[in-house]
């Protein structure tokens, strides 16, 4: 009769293979053990808090605040600024590009700097200039037109 052809490097695969397939058929019971099938909607439930954390226990109803959907605002609002409408202010020409065609004015009661576009222009400016100029309200910020060299 003969031997059997199996060598001692097939037994060890043979083992390790069966091992191996033990050890995968153990882990999936565990996880039929553990698995979270079955449990009622209460035991699942999950409620954020009025700080915005996870929690297990439903929010206390006291705690609720009502928010008007009309009060929410997406964005940043341009701030508006009270700017009287027709009124001749004086300032100081801080910056002005004759080839960009616009510039700067501080004005001297508010020291806010003003912009002032050459088409707005009544006489021609340079850094330094004493003026006198009114302001528009634009979608962008102030606006001086009307610009003129005070004496």
């Amino acid at each position: 009769m003969g031997r059997t052809q199996e060598t001692f490097n097939k037994k060890e695969k043979e083992k390790n293979r069966q091992r191996k397939n033990k050890e995968k058929a153990e882990k999936k019971e565990e996880r039929k053990a553990n698995s979270d099938r079955g449990k009622g909607l209460d035991e699942m439930m999950a409620y954020v808090d009025e700080n915005g954390n996870i929690s297990s226990t439903p929010p206390d109803l006291r705690k609720k605040k009502t928010i008007n959907t009309e009060d929410i605002q997406i964005g940043v609002s341009r701030q508006e600024v009270g700017v009287p409408a027709d009124v001749i202010r004086k300032g100081t020409v801080t910056f002005f590009n004759e080839s960009k065609g616009y510039g700067f004015i501080r004005d001297q009661e508010t020291q806010d700097s003003i912009f002032v576009h050459i088409s707005g222009l009544v006489d021609a400016v340079k850094d330094g200039d004493k003026v006198a100029f009114e302001v528009e309200t634009t979608p962008k910020g102030l606006n001086a037109h009307n610009v003129k060299k005070a004496e």
